[in-house]
C-alpha cells in the first residue's frame, strides 16, 4: 500500500515539469531518478506522450548521491504513510488517471524536493517535500530566476 504516494506523485511532478520546460525553453530542467537507467527509461517510455519528455534533461542517481548532496535523505513512515497523504494520492488517481505503476528498481521511501538554480549556481528557490503528497509548482520558481 504504501507505494500508492511516491510513485503515483513522481509521475505527477515530472508531467508538470515537463509541461513547464516545454513554455520556458530558455531554462534547463532536470529530473532526478533514483532508479537505475533502465528502469528509468521504460518508465519515462510508459508516461503518456513520452516524446514530449526530450524538454528534460534525466540524470540517473541510483546511489542517491545528488538526493543527499541537496540534504534529501529517507522519508519517514508518516511521511509516505499519513492518511492525508494516501488520500491525495487517490484523489490524484481519481482527477489525473494518474495511478500507482509497477517499479523495478529505486526505494519508495525516497524523500524528493525541487530546487531553482541560476547561472552562477546559486540555489534561488527550494522546496523538499513536506509530505510524499506534495507535488510542486515549477511556475512559482520562475521568478526567482
Amino acid at each position: 500500500m504504501y507505494s500508492l504516494t511516491r510513485f503515483t506523485v513522481a509521475e505527477k511532478t515530472f508531467l508538470n515539469m515537463r509541461d513547464v520546460a516545454s513554455r520556458h525553453l530558455d531554462i534547463h530542467f532536470i529530473a532526478v531518478s533514483h532508479s537505475d537507467a533502465p528502469s528509468t527509461g521504460r518508465w519515462l517510455a510508459s508516461l503518456p506522450d513520452p516524446s514530449k519528455n526530450s524538454d528534460v534533461t534525466i540524470l540517473v542517481d541510483d546511489e542517491r548521491e545528488l538526493y543527499a548532496t541537496w540534504g534529501l535523505g529517507v522519508s519517514s513512515f508518516w511521511h509516505v504513510l499519513s492518511p492525508w497523504s494516501l488520500y491525495s494520492a487517490y484523489k490524484l488517481g481519481k482527477r489525473d488517471s494518474i495511478w500507482n505503476r509497477p517499479t523495478e528498481s529505486g526505494t519508495r521511501w525516497q524523500t524528493s524536493g525541487s530546487f531553482a538554480v541560476n547561472g552562477e549556481g546559486i540555489v534561488k528557490w527550494s522546496r523538499p517535500s513536506a509530505s510524499a503528497d506534495e507535488v510542486p509548482d515549477f511556475e512559482d520558481a520562475l521568478p526567482s530566476l
